[in-house]
């Protein structure tokens, strides 16, 4: 009788640890797999995201330099040798960082300005490849001729002596029929993302870890207590197994949830902006040009395109502002542009503490604020608004109000920001006030202890 209890206790206990190890390795598996493509998708946007900075940046110096010398060529002739040493001499001097020169080539490929390499000025690089294989001069006059764009490279950087992968952008000087342009080294990206990618590939490693580390424990205390209480504690355990698996669902919801948040905060927030300076162009252009304000629509249903599908896919990344300028300096930034762009009046009176706040509390300040200044541009038709942020009895508040329409408040009813706002303070165990009425304005208020 004794064998048979232990059998159908070894069996009970089998039963317990073998679903268990089988739906944590499967659910695991899946998790992590996962995880890397999704982490794959975020390194590939991220580093998407920088190079568009860098196009930008790049277009950003062309037009200066054209700038620059564009007097000189809308005087010159045809021909002009004097204007052209002119273009060239103001060119040639125009620098900007470690490694960031201009060069200009002929037709024919010849150099005519390279501060960085003064010895090919003058030599026919028509012919040059680098590594790659790539005819760089001749493809970057091609491009020139088509009326500009970008080309990325290998070229020999200044500043380590060394050839790294370059993003040029080249345009064409008129008249001159020179090629002119400039470029920046990308090899700092290439770093960036390398260390993102090391960074996301050590945390789904310790996640794997530890989950293994839960698995093991969950095993061996279940074995403890099969072997040790009777068919009773056997049920008991099989409802503690089922609590496990109900909290590590919430572990994943909570986990896309945070990161649904994250998108819609981030890069949501500034579609919404670039859409309503779109807008506002488009208002000011419709009394002059038919053809810009037709370009303008396409931009604007692109742009709306674009928020639409962020806003199907969320409903961790730091605002840049905070790092460089601090929370202050970021809030008066945030509401200048926000008046800028909107006409609507502001009131803006911040009392912050000396010393740096910590950096969720920094981060949760600035993105309610965001969050609310969005919320009264898309819906509440204010003509003033006002910001405040004060301290007292060991918390920090932060407030922000508008004159304009209201709305009945339903919690069960609050939109995408409003929630964000809300689990933002709770998670801080903040609290979070929300007072509006139809016609009466809206005020929200939001508190964290910062002992």
């Amino acid at each position: 009788m004794k064998r048979v209890t232990a059998s159908l206790k070894t069996k009970i206990l089998l039963l317990s640890i073998l679903p268990l190890v089988a739906v944590t390795v499967a659910i695991t598996m899946i998790s992590l797999t996962q995880a890397r493509l999704l982490s794959e998708q975020e390194i590939n946007t991220f580093e998407e995201n920088l190079l568009r900075s860098k196009r930008l940046e790049l277009k950003h110096y062309v037009s200066l330099a054209m700038n620059s010398i564009e007097h000189i060529v809308e005087q010159a002739e045809p021909g002009d040798k004097d204007a052209e040493e002119q273009v060239k001499q103001i060119i040639h001097g125009l620098t900007y960082g470690e490694d960031g020169y201009f060069f200009v080539y002929d037709p024919k490929g010849i150099n005519l300005v390279h501060p960085a390499q003064p010895e090919l000025v003058g030599q026919n690089l028509s012919g040059l490849q680098d590594e790659g294989g790539q005819f760089v001069v001749r493809d970057l006059l091609d491009i020139a001729e088509q009326g500009g764009g970008f080309y990325r490279y290998i070229w020999r950087k200044p500043s380590k002596d060394d050839f790294e992968d370059k993003l040029s952008y080249v345009v064409q000087v008129p008249k001159f029929n020179w090629m002119m342009g400039t470029g920046l080294y990308i090899d700092d990206i290439a770093k960036e993302v390398a260390a993102t990618r090391l960074k996301v590939t050590r945390n789904i490693r310790n996640t794997f870890f530890t989950v293994v580390v839960i698995l093991a424990c969950t095993v061996i205390i279940i074995a403890l207590v099969g072997i040790a209480i009777n068919m009773h504690a056997s049920q008991l355990a099989d409802e503690r197994l089922r609590k496990l698996a109900h909290r590590y669902v919430q572990f994943q919801v909570s986990q896309r949830r945070n990161f649904a948040r994250e998108l819609h905060d981030g890069i949501n927030q500034l579609m919404v902006s670039v859409k309503f300076r779109l807008e506002l162009a488009q208002k000011k252009l419709q009394k002059n040009d038919a053809s810009a304000v037709a370009d303008l629509d396409k931009g604007c249903d692109v742009l709306n395109m674009a928020i639409q599908e962020v806003r199907r896919i969320s409903h961790d990344l730091r605002p840049i502002k905070l790092d460089d300028l601090g929370l202050k300096s970021a809030l008066y930034t945030m509401i200048n542009d926000f008046s800028e762009r909107t006409g609507i009046l502001t009131n803006i009176h911040l009392d912050l503490p000396e010393q740096r706040l910590p950096d969720d509390i920094e981060i949760t300040l600035y993105r309610i604020t965001q969050e609310a200044l969005t919320n009264v541009e898309k819906h509440a038709e204010a003509r003033h608004v006002g910001l405040r942020i004060w301290t007292g009895e060991g918390n920090i508040w932060v407030e922000v109000s508008d004159d304009g329409k209201g709305f009945q408040t339903n919690s069960s009813a609050d939109g995408i920001g409003l929630l964000n706002m809300r689990e933002r303070t709770e998670l801080l165990s903040g609290h979070f006030i929300l007072k509006s009425r139809p016609g009466g304005g809206t005020r929200i208020r939001a508190g964290f202890s910062i002992l």
